[in-house]
């Protein structure tokens, strides 16, 4: 009997070691989404409908911005070019069902994470590329200066299906002040409505606001209240389910961040492989094996850093350089005053 409890226990062991192996868990370094983006030839990008300084496209369909660069990233690292990316434009409220469908594998578009996200709904976030907050635009011939200023009967303009529509009910109705929300599904409907004086606010993250200013008919005419009414940390978010992919999305952000820190660019990460200090040395793939872990060649990182840059550089191009927050506030480095900071890789 007790040889048999054995061979039950042995056998009971081996049936969980292969599961755990079958979901990326395991030394095999299984990704049932890195199988199929290898076989695709591309990374399958979900991003915003027009977002400047974030996901943009311009007149020639061409993607740019900081979360276009997080799946660029993800490509370098896994297909070895950082162009081998399809870009699915999709609206707040139909995010999240392309990312649990299978019709995205890694969803870039301003999005805040929140447990209920995180938890709930099959999603993993993967790290923040912006900390940000929600506040208010008006126009500057209302004469309100402040959130202080506002009174009931006020409209407001929004997204639907974000937090933001969440946080606005929750501001106003904690100020007592009853409001009329005006919402879309597209983020462009929001600025055009709000553009044409069909709200007397427009409401969204700061970033989002900063960007969107640049779309209205006459930007100097309005200004953004300094109030901030919540916490949006955003960022790249993957399916639950395949560890090794979410592995691979998370560190191809962290490779960024962490190669600012260190001094490495898309400029010098080739004569980065001489450096006498060891983290640089694995963060351009010159000591250790870090790719083995995802089942990656050794020279993922550098490839990242050296045809997207790090994250400095990428922050600089798309939305300092463009004007739309020229100071990076608390997306500056930990050690520059900032909260951007990652885990070391070693």
């Amino acid at each position: 009997m007790l040889k048999i409890v054995r061979n039950f226990v042995l056998f009971f062991s081996a049936v969980v070691l292969l599961a755990a192996c079958q979901q990326g868990g395991g030394s095999g370094k299984k990704s049932k989404t890195l199988d199929n983006t290898k076989k695709a030839g591309f990374v399958k990008c979900g991003v915003s409908q027009g977002l400047p300084g974030f996901s943009n496209a311009d007149a020639s369909g061409n993607w740019t911005g900081i979360d276009v660069d997080v799946c660029r990233a993800v490509a370098a690292a896994v297909l070895g070019d950082s162009e081998k990316v399809k870009y699915f434009p999709l609206s707040a409220k139909e995010r999240f069902t392309a990312l649990t469908s299978g019709e995205i594998d890694v969803l870039s578009r301003n999005t805040t994470w929140t447990l209920s996200r995180d938890a709930d709904i099959g999603l993993t976030f993967v790290g923040v590329n912006f900390y940000d907050g929600q506040g208010f635009m008006v126009r500057k011939n209302s004469g309100i200066k402040s959130t202080r200023d506002f009174r009931s009967g006020i409209s407001a303009c929004t997204n639907i299906g974000t937090t933001t529509e969440l946080n606005m009910r929750d501001f106003f109705n904690s100020k007592g002040i009853k409001y009329e929300p005006v919402a879309f599904e597209k983020a462009d409907e929001v600025v055009a409505a709000y553009d044409a004086g069909r709200c007397d606010t427009y409401t969204t993250d700061k970033s989002g606001l900063a960007a969107q200013r640049t779309k209205l008919s006459a930007p100097n005419d309005h200004i953004v209240l300094p109030e901030t009414i919540s916490k949006e940390p955003l960022g790249p978010v993957v399916r639950q389910g395949d560890s090794v992919w979410e592995d691979i999305v998370r560190w191809s952000l962290n490779t960024m961040i962490e190669a600012e820190e260190y001094g490495v660019n898309s400029s010098n990460a080739d004569s980065m492989k001489t450096s006498e200090n060891p983290a640089i040395k694995r963060l351009v793939g010159a000591e250790g094996e870090l790719g083995a872990a995802f089942g990656l060649d050794n020279e993922w990182s550098l490839r990242i850093i050296k045809q997207v840059g790090n994250y400095g550089e990428s922050y600089k191009k798309h939305i300092a350089d463009t004007g739309i927050l020229p100071k990076r506030g608390p997306n500056e480095l930990w050690t520059k005053g900032g909260i951007l900071y990652v885990p070391p890789a070693r």
